[in-house]
Order: C-alpha cells, then sequence, then structure tokens
C-alpha cells in the first residue's frame, strides 16, 4: 500500500541543523482520477505509476483521519493559518457538497484562532451554478487549470474519448467571473513557447482570473521539456550559450504585464520575482529559498511530498508514511523533506555561488534532477530562470531610477 522512500539532496557536511518549518498548506486527493485524458499530463503519462494502485477516491475514514492530522499539526505548531488544496486527478468527481463538508471538518478541527484558506483546482469542466454555489457555501475558493484563454490554446486537452474541453472549460471560468466572481481564485496555465506570449496572456485576462499562475512545465536533466536542448548537446547546459525559450516568452509576458496602466491581474511568478529583487519574502517552488511547507494526501492515506516529483521517476514523492500511522511532524523529518527546507544547503555549488540565488533559489526542485546523481543540479530551467530575473531586475531598476522605457 505504501511505497519505498525517496533518497533526498544530502546538505553540505558544514552545514547548520535548522528546525524544520511546519507545513501550512495541505494538498488532499480527495480523487484520484481524471475525466480528462491530457496527452502531456505528467501525472498520468508520467513516469509514476503509484496512481493506478490507488482507490479512485479517499474513504471518509481517510478524510476524517487527514481532518484530526491537520488540526493536530496546527495545534502542535500554534499556526495562525492553513491553507487546503483540494486536489486530484479531478476533485470535483467527489461532489461539491462532500468537498464541502470536508472542508468544514478541517475549520471545525483545527484551533480557535487559526484560519482556514480552502480552495479547489478544477479542470473547470465539472462547473455548473449549483456546484459553484455549494462551494461557496463552504467557504472553498476555485482555482482553474487551463493551457490558455482559446479553444486552439487547448487542444492536448481531451476527454477520455478524445473530444475537446474547451466548451466546457470556458464555460465554467465564465460562470465563475460572471456569476461567483468572490470564489474566483485564479488560472494556472503552463508555458508553452510555441504560443504567441502576448495572445496567450490577453487571452487569459479576457476570462477575467484575479491571478495567474505561469509555470513551467515538468521536465528534468534526464527528461528535458519541449525546447530545450538535450545535455549531451554542447551549449545545453546553464549558461548565455543555451536557448532560452522560455525565459523569453516569460520577458514579453512580463513587458505586457509590468507597464499596463492599471494592474489587469495579479502574475504570481513576476511579483514574487519582484519581491524577492527587493529583499522581501515570497513563498513560491519555483524561486527563492524560502522552505518548501506543502505536504500531499493521496486517497489511500498515504503521505507524499509534492505531485511535481512524480515526473522525476517513479515513487519519486513516496515518504513510506500514512496518516493512519503517522503526524505530519514524521513527514517533516523525512530526508526528502527536509532536503527542500534546507535552502542554499542542499543545492549545487554552482548554485550556491550564482549571484541570483536568493532570487532564483536553484529554481523549482523537481527540475534539478538527474538520473545519474539525483536533485543536486541546477534547475535544467537555469539559462531560462536567468534571463527573467535579470530581465525583471533590469525593468525594476529603470522604473525605480525614473526611467519609464
Amino acid at each position: 500500500m505504501f511505497r519505498r522512500t525517496t533518497p533526498g539532496a544530502p546538505a553540505r557536511p558544514d552545514a547548520v541543523a535548522r528546525p524544520p518549518v511546519p507545513f501550512g498548506q495541505f494538498i488532499v486527493k480527495v480523487h484520484g482520477r481524471c475525466n480528462l485524458a491530457c496527452r502531456y499530463c505528467y501525472l498520468y503519462e508520467g513516469p509514476d505509476r503509484t496512481w493506478r494502485g490507488r482507490p479512485a477516491a479517499a474513504a471518509p475514514a481517510v478524510l476524517d483521519r487527514t481532518a484530526d492530522r491537520i488540526a493536530e499539526h496546527a495545534a502542535t505548531h500554534a499556526l495562525r493559518s492553513v491553507a487546503l488544496v483540494l486536489h486530484g486527478g479531478e476533485p470535483l468527481l467527489a461532489g461539491a457538497g462532500r468537498l464541502g463538508a470536508f472542508a468544514d471538518r478541517v475549520r471545525e478541527r483545527i484551533p480557535g484562532g487559526c484560519t482556514l484558506h480552502a480552495t479547489v483546482q478544477t479542470n473547470a469542466t465539472l462547473l455548473t451554478d449549483a456546484r459553484v454555489a455549494t462551494l461557496a457555501r463552504h467557504g472553498i475558493r476555485i482555482g482553474i487549470s487551463l493551457d490558455g484563454g482559446l479553444a486552439r490554446h487547448n487542444t492536448l486537452r481531451t476527454d477520455h474519448a478524445g473530444r475537446p474541453s474547451w466548451p466546457a472549460a470556458s464555460r465554467g471560468a465564465r460562470l465563475l467571473a460572471d456569476r461567483h466572481p468572490d470564489a474566483y481564485a485564479g488560472i494556472l496555465t503552463v508555458v508553452d513557447p510555441r504560443t504567441d506570449p502576448v495572445e496567450m496572456y490577453e487571452s487569459l485576462l479576457a476570462l477575467r482570473p484575479p491571478a495567474l499562475d505561469l509555470l513551467l512545465p515538468h521536465g528534468n536533466w534526464t527528461t528535458p521539456p519541449p525546447g530545450i536542448p538535450d545535455p549531451g548537446t554542447p551549449g545545453a547546459g546553464p549558461g548565455p550559450a543555451r536557448p532560452t525559450p522560455y525565459g523569453d516568452w516569460l520577458c514579453t509576458v512580463f513587458d505586457r504585464w509590468w507597464p499596463a496602466g492599471r494592474r489587469e491581474t495579479r502574475v504570481r511568478l513576476f511579483e514574487e520575482c519582484l519581491a524577492l529583487l527587493l529583499g522581501l519574502p515570497a513563498a513560491t517552488e519555483s524561486l527563492g529559498l524560502d522552505p518548501v511547507n506543502a505536504v500531499v494526501v493521496e486517497t489511500d492515506g498515504a503521505i507524499e511530498q509534492v505531485d511535481s516529483l512524480k515526473s522525476a521517476y517513479d515513487t519519486a514523492a513516496a515518504t513510506g508514511l500514512d496518516i493512519i500511522r503517522h503526524s505530519f511532524d514524521d513527514a517533516l523529518r523525512h530526508p526528502g523533506v527536509a532536503a527542500r527546507q534546507a535552502g542554499a544547503d542542499a543545492l549545487a555549488a554552482a548554485c550556491r555561488a550564482c549571484p541570483l540565488l536568493t532570487v532564483c533559489g536553484g529554481g523549482h526542485y523537481a527540475h534539478r534532477y538527474r538520473a545519474e546523481n539525483g536533485f543536486t543540479n541546477p534547475s535544467v530551467y537555469c539559462a531560462d530562470l536567468d534571463r527573467l530575473v535579470r530581465h525583471v531586475a533590469d525593468r525594476l531598476a529603470a522604473a525605480t531610477a525614473g526611467d519609464h522605457r
């Protein structure tokens, strides 16, 4: 039922041990299957196969125990707030009422003075007015995953019969914007450098999201993402000689977003890059050195590291722990979790010597993987991140100097 553990990146021998940072984000897989069959999905089409042996939906006993464990962790660490992310697969397959009841259970059991921030991440195809109203009534905000704001951006997002998901997904997004804007958390989209960046951005704006998350595809040195040269190719590694298709795409979107006369939407990646350049804290897996504080509960009750690790190899996210026998404090002591909280001490030497270290932070952990040596490498997107961070820094410097180029 529970799988082998994941080796974590070793910390440097001279690293100073730090107390673990409590989990603040609990990603609960309420349903482990999806009504879509996106052809690029790293979860169901990638190297990890653990989902095949798990129940489709989390049993009531698993959800009940999870609520207890979250409350226990919040009480142990006197947390002032916790984030509950209802996830899948497609979580709405579990039913909006069941999602609402689970959120209520967690909210009732966490200590007084601790606030629950609940969201559901959905492909939007199952959103109806009644379901959205149910989720909103239970204090659950709704995040949508899309490849872009036009039908042609979403051609790889089909159902299991090969039918396009866009008509239903776009209806769901517009329903949120028109009738339930207070429940609309935003849109998550994966960067595709083959698309026109400004057109893509503006197509998403048309869906009126309060926030956008622009994510890099989950690739690594062993399985490079589309458009990144094979690691054995000259100039493929970190450095100015390597092409930067993802960095170029993001810089173009930044230049459309940054000088707009009004803030049309929040773009998390850009806002956090700016915050880090200004020396402010920022919480993201993609940038910075802040410890990762997210943990996953699978449909069978297994406690796992974040799903993005499943893009590296089979069982990469496993810890060998479960919510029946183990607490979330037990998960904090897992070597893979500890490595993700070790900051610069767990990074490759090239990253520790980089002048952009405090902003880039080595990039997303999953993107550092190489089969030969694990995760102690620069990100496969090192050159792209260098391009983006330096570009944003230049624009910020110009703005603070009064130069509005």
